[in-house]
């Protein structure tokens, strides 16, 4: 929860847009300012004050603790000008919070944590235990000294400026190590503890046995993932509640997916009471690994709880992002926050140059030139299977003639892929020439180089046949040069000539240019591969110098 406290008419009249833009994620407190300082901060995970810095610091300063429990705490000026990360960057979120404040608001946000500053990823702030001497590396990593990367586990990590070896090192490991005087230890959850239990086995005993097993084998507690067991013991207390203990959570299989597991000590007792040869071992391995602690008991007489341990393999990310048609504001939020997430970045090399300067310092670019979309795809998903976290990139739309498609085509089950969504260029030249995608429409790229023309051709006559608006990519090269006629040709048997036909060249660039003309004034030579043609269908007008085409709303219809 997010506590808002102003002191003023100014600071309450941004405070209350705030609550009402979340109104599940805030709390306002009302009455003497210090008091509800205290008390938002006693009751909620951030706090957004409409109070001058000098106030908020002093109010705040008697009631820090921890850095690592303590609130973050954001100040956003009488005049709503800034909205600054003041205490809580990392651990509490102000950061982050400022960045959302400010965009609500139109505040600029404030952050001068230093590796926020510099775009270098906190240590503190990747979504794993920390351990180590995390404010030693961090400064070692601002300072351009040489940091070691040391993964033993390989987990996909954002961009870091490491080296091949250094007085520093960030260890990622599950391993039950102590870090060392200039090291930051990173804590993956790679490890999955299957369990089986009698009914009615105590919570002390499946814990005991659990702790038992990860100290034995020399691992850490902080890198467990979850518990793993069968659907019958789904409800079983003692597994419950030790995986409410251990902070992870439990997961379930059908007997029918263990018994379908190869395991090395199957055993008749789980087949006869569950169903399946194998709890504990099987629940670990079932979504593959490596058995790291094989099936044991717990040292109870008799033994009611069994369990093993299994170190899973990092399952990469792909994150395949639209960049938009090419103009910074068109290029979204979720754009922005998976190109800073991702250590690679696959792309063609025009794309990249538009997006170099928002890359994490130590971000792997790996670009080429036109016409080899394929081999960037497989290149993406080969890095995502290495277990790195990897954007590929796009214009406009990723999944819209992009690479969303080879891509996918490519990657299995093995991989996580995530679709970030841009603004295409159908859209961003509609919104250049008005409103002409105001009814069903279609797009059809004209290249015939992944695509015979009689295919084409086809899909060209059934949109005029069906009187869709249709906007063609792709229209004209200089290798190209027919295509475009004949496929306006195929419209204009179903079209008048003055249908408006709208010509839009490098949209939202520096350079655009849009007109309206008609399908018999288009002069097809005037237009090529940096351009999008939109059809128009027959109730398509131009109204004002714009292409508008009718929704088809009744009302409109009637008379008035």
């Amino acid at each position: 929860m997010i506590g808002l406290i102003s002191a003023t008419a100014a600071g309450a009249a941004a405070r209350d847009r705030l609550a009402a833009a979340w109104p599940d994620r805030t709390r306002v407190y009302e009455g003497p300012v210090g008091d509800a300082v205290r008390a938002a901060f006693a009751e909620c995970e951030q706090l957004v004050c409409f109070l001058a810095t000098g106030a908020v610091v002093r109010l705040v300063a008697p009631l820090l603790g921890d850095k690592t429990a303590d609130p973050g705490v954001v100040c956003v000026d009488e005049g709503g000008r800034f909205a600054v990360s003041l205490v809580g960057g990392h651990g509490g979120g102000a950061n982050e919070l400022a960045h959302q404040v400010g965009e609500l608001l139109g505040a600029e946000p404030v952050v001068t944590t230093a590796t926020d500053s510099v775009g270098v990823a906190g240590l503190d702030t990747l979504g794993l235990p920390v351990e180590g001497a995390v404010a030693a590396v961090s400064r070692a990593l601002l300072d351009g000294e040489p940091v070691a990367l040391d993964a033993e586990v390989r987990w996909p990590l954002p961009a870091l400026p490491v080296a091949a070896r250094g007085a520093y090192t960030i260890r990622v490991t599950d391993r039950a190590v102590e870090p060392g005087e200039r090291e930051v230890v990173l804590r993956p959850p790679s490890l999955v503890v299957g369990v089986g239990a009698s009914r009615g086995a105590p919570v002390e005993e499946v814990l005991g046995l659990v702790e038992d097993a990860l100290r034995d084998a020399g691992l850490s507690p902080a890198s467990l993932a979850e518990l793993a067991t069968v659907d019958a013991k789904a409800d079983e207390p003692g597994i419950v509640r030790a995986a409410e203990r251990l902070g992870v959570p439990l997961v379930t299989y059908s007997a029918e997916e263990l018994a379908a597991v190869d395991v090395p000590n199957p055993s008749e007792a789980p087949l006869a009471a569950v169903g399946t040869p194998s709890v504990a071992e099987a629940a670990a391995l079932v979504r593959g690994g490596e058995l790291l602690v094989p099936k044991r008991k717990s040292a109870a007489s008799p033994a009611m709880a069994t369990c093993a341990v299994v170190r899973r393999p990092a399952r990469g990310r792909l994150a395949v992002v639209g960049l938009g048609p090419g103009a910074r504001d068109l290029l979204t939020p979720r754009a922005e926050a998976e190109l800073r997430r991702a250590s690679v970045l696959v792309g063609l090399d025009q794309y990249v140059d538009q997006i170099r300067d928002l890359l994490r310092p130590g971000t792997r670019v790996l670009e080429s030139g036109l016409g080899a979309e394929e081999e960037r795809a497989r290149t993406a998903v080969a890095e995502a299977r290495e277990g790195q976290a990897v954007a590929l990139i796009g214009s406009g739309d990723a999944g819209v003639y992009a690479m969303a498609s080879p891509a996918l085509a490519e990657a299995s089950d093995d991989i996580d892929v995530v679709g970030v969504p841009g603004v295409t260029a159908a859209l961003a030249a509609g919104a250049l020439l008005g409103a002409p995608l105001g009814h069903d429409h279609v797009s059809i790229s004209l290249s015939d180089l992944h695509t015979p023309w009689e295919v084409i051709e086809r899909r060209v006559r059934a949109a005029a046949e069906a009187d869709l608006v249709v906007t063609f990519y792709n229209p004209r090269s200089r290798g190209r040069d027919w295509q475009l006629p004949k496929a306006l040709a195929i419209l204009a048997g179903h079209r008048e000539p003055a249908t408006p036909v709208g010509v839009v060249r490098n949209a939202s660039r520096p350079d655009e240019s849009a007109r309206v003309t008609t399908l018999a004034d288009l002069d097809p030579a005037t237009v090529d591969m940096m351009t999008v043609v939109t059809v128009g269908n027959t109730a398509t007008r131009e109204i004002a110098g714009r292409m508008v085409t009718p929704r088809g709303y009744r009302w409109q219809e009637e008379p008035k």
